[in-house]
């Protein structure tokens, strides 16, 4: 079973509110489950929009068993399922439209390192905020921090942006692999990044990582909620360094044990 049928399946079992909020470029769906209530604080937190950390959608069901002390939480558990499952699968995943311009993107078969969604968007680089900025950002598909045509241009970021309109939630988290470090500013007021901080360190004191700050990027999801939607919004990069990618479902346990009750402290935060 790979991490697409996985997370289905949960889906599938779950009671609580739920949705389907889109389709990714390959057809699959995005799924989005809440726990908690319906009353105020309410967190979006969303997972493995980088295909290679798959892992941490799987991190995020345990995160749905834990609940969350007050207000409630929509969790996104997979938003790139087609970069998931190939990088589990491989070629033989894709559709035949797609294959063939993977492989020569990829250069090769192993598509374990690969970041980007079935287009060779990286979607953590496709978000309207400072679009294009980034040192690392690249103009053309590749299997990595490729920007895409122009902001929101694939359905996954689509998605993810209507759904946290629609909802407005009062904070977002983002999960990736790795390094054990939180990231929370993105050209904000000082009030904002005060306010921020505060959050932060409640992050920081629940999983034992620091906080960093990371220049020189842009287009992610954590910086279109803190510019466009002026929201306390935090990446959290799970994992050891010493690690490497694509972190597998060993590490599962390990990634629980840290981070395990950060959603609940930060919805108990707010």
């Amino acid at each position: 079973m790979n991490v697409y049928e996985e997370v289905s399946a949960f889906y599938q079992s779950y009671r609580g509110e739920k949705r389907i909020i889109a389709r990714s470029v390959e057809g699959r769906s995005l799924y989005a489950m809440r726990i908690g209530s319906e009353a105020a604080p309410q967190i979006i937190s969303q997972y493995a929009i980088h295909a290679r950390e798959w892992v941490t959608a799987l991190l995020a069901l345990r995160h749905i068993e834990r609940g969350v002390p007050k207000g409630g939480a929509w969790i996104v558990p997979l938003v790139n399922p087609d970069g998931a499952v190939l990088c589990e699968e491989g070629a033989s995943s894709l559709s035949e439209n797609r294959r063939s311009m993977l492989l020569k993107i990829n250069g090769g078969e192993d598509f374990r390192l690969f970041k980007a969604n079935a287009n060779a968007v990286d979607l953590n680089v496709n978000f309207d905020a400072r679009w294009g900025t980034g040192e690392s950002n690249v103009r053309t598909p590749a299997t990595a921090n490729y920007i895409g045509p122009e902001p929101f241009s694939e359905p996954e970021t689509r998605a993810l942006r209507d759904f946290t309109l629609e909802m407005m939630p009062s904070a977002t988290l983002s999960w990736h692999t790795k390094g054990e470090e939180i990231y929370y500013e993105f050209h904000q007021s000082s009030a904002a990044k005060l306010r921020d901080k505060r959050l932060a360190k409640v992050l920081s004191k629940s999983t034992g990582y620091p906080l960093v700050t990371v220049k020189n990027s842009a287009g992610g999801y954590k910086d279109w909620c803190i510019e466009k939607l002026n929201i306390p919004a935090f990446t959290i990069e799970v994992g050891p360094d010493a690690l490497s990618h694509p972190l597998g479902r060993e590490t599962l346990p390990g990634l629980l044990k840290t981070t395990g009750d950060a959603l609940f402290d930060l919805a108990g935060a707010l």
